[in-house]
């Protein structure tokens, strides 16, 4: 066995806070959705690990990087992406008429009442809830894209923000 020195530290790469916040959006939304990003993004930034905790568009909060990877995307920040990057449409699930207020005050969709769904839907992964080209809510899908039109019975989208959600 060989001891560590105490000299040798490993430090992390200095990467720009703007490009790990596009190649995060890239890799989770699709390449290319974060070429609907301005160059002006405000970043929030650990005091303990120096990271960057969220980001803002605008002064509004527009998504907070989750520990595992992932963004939580809020509806300021899904409202901006969508009405800038036509790419984005595809993470996108759209509810029928029937549920679009229930939807709104940030209960969970059912599958039932999928309309229509985008191809980058999947399991687990950060959707946005749209009503006539307006991100309505957000949420994180149970069920992928080819799944949801298979069931009518379950949730599709736990929401975790509405338009007119409750805590908001």
């Amino acid at each position: 066995m060989w001891a560590r020195s105490p000299s040798l530290r490993l430090n992390p790469l200095p990467i720009d806070p703007r490009e790990k916040v596009c190649r995060h959006v890239d890799a989770i939304f699709g390449e290319g959705v974060s070429d609907a990003l301005p160059a002006d993004i405000g970043f929030e930034f650990s005091r303990k690990t120096g990271r960057v905790k969220n980001f803002s568009i605008g002064g509004k909060l527009a998504a907070t990087l989750r520990t595992d990877g992932g963004l939580a995307l809020t509806v300021a920040g899904a409202q901006f992406l969508a009405s800038n990057s036509k790419l984005f449409k595809e993470n996108c699930v759209t509810p029928v008429q029937d549920a679009v207020p229930f939807v709104t005050e940030g209960r969970s969709l059912f599958c039932r009442h999928v309309s229509s769904c985008g191809a980058n839907v999947k399991a687990g992964s950060d959707v946005a809830i749209v009503d006539k080209d307006s991100v309505i809510a957000v949420g994180i899908a149970v069920l992928g894209s080819g799944q949801m039109g298979m069931y009518s019975r379950g949730v599709a989208v736990k929401v975790r923000e509405g338009l007119k959600s409750r805590t908001a």
